[in-house]
């Protein structure tokens, strides 16, 4: 799919933080030719179809990386050893993420803290990470994944929209920290993906597939956008939202 516009992507590797991810797979698959993609992921010597896949889309190079989203003191760790063996960061991508058990996560916890956690706390601290790296570097680009379930907290999946919603800020507050420095970040936010993450579950209407998400990832990068939204119909979805009654949204499905 072509882009037109007068600037690429930042020169530098493509870190995939998540290498299963299919919404993050896909944008590496638009972005590997000619580039050095690493994968970063949990039982990162078992990501060898995914390593294919990126190969077969002309990466010159794709390797992989032991990644655990939930242990924040080896995030710091982590980027040291790509930079000290691959260079200068290009896009880090955070496709890593959890979608959780709403109905245990009102019962126990520990349950609820650790969907937090890996969604927004572990997102924090490598956002930061990556944004204090790519300052020093001059340049970069991220990419952060919002959801519809974080414009406005549902009932019905309030733990995870919770986590969504803080990140949402987070990153709206971090873009403009980084305004003018050189660095791009780019917030996504999509309603419902069919995939791996909610097998099982209904589509909801106007669903997307991460071909359709990673598209608009790679149109957001080419344009320095600082928000995408998938589909972009959801734009009017979202004013929407937040006009129904608190009595009414309650009651409101996943």
């Amino acid at each position: 799919m072509a882009f037109g516009s007068s600037r690429d992507v930042d020169a530098g590797v493509i870190l995939l933080l998540g290498g299963r991810s299919e919404i993050g797979l896909e944008v590496a698959r638009r972005l590997a030719p000619g580039r050095v993609v690493i994968l970063a992921a949990r039982r990162s010597d078992d990501l060898e179809k995914q390593r294919r896949e990126l190969l077969t889309a002309e990466a010159s190079a794709v390797q992989t990386v032991e990644f655990d989203a939930d242990d924040l003191g080896g995030h710091q760790a982590l980027l040291e050893k790509v930079v000290a063996e691959h260079g200068r960061i290009g896009v880090a991508v955070l496709a890593f993420g959890i979608l959780g058990d709403q109905a245990r996560a009102e019962q126990d916890p520990a349950h609820a803290v650790a969907i937090v956690h890996t969604d927004y706390v572990a997102q924090v601290n490598m956002l930061t990470l990556l944004a204090n790296l790519l300052r020093e570097q001059g340049d970069g680009q991220l990419v952060a994944f919002s959801s519809i379930a974080g414009i406005r907290v549902r009932r019905a999946n309030y733990v995870y929209g919770s986590a969504k919603a803080g990140l949402d800020g987070f990153v709206n507050g971090l873009q403009d920290a980084l305004h003018g420095s050189g660095i791009h970040l780019l917030l996504v936010r999509s309603g419902f993906v069919i995939g791996r993450m909610t097998a099982g579950m209904e589509p909801a209407p106007m669903s997307s597939t991460p071909d359709q998400v990673a598209d608009g990832v790679i149109a957001g990068l080419y344009k320095r956008s600082r928000i995408v939204t998938v589909p972009k119909r959801l734009k009017l979805v979202f004013i929407a939202m937040r006009l129904v009654p608190q009595s009414l949204w309650r009651r409101a499905p996943r």
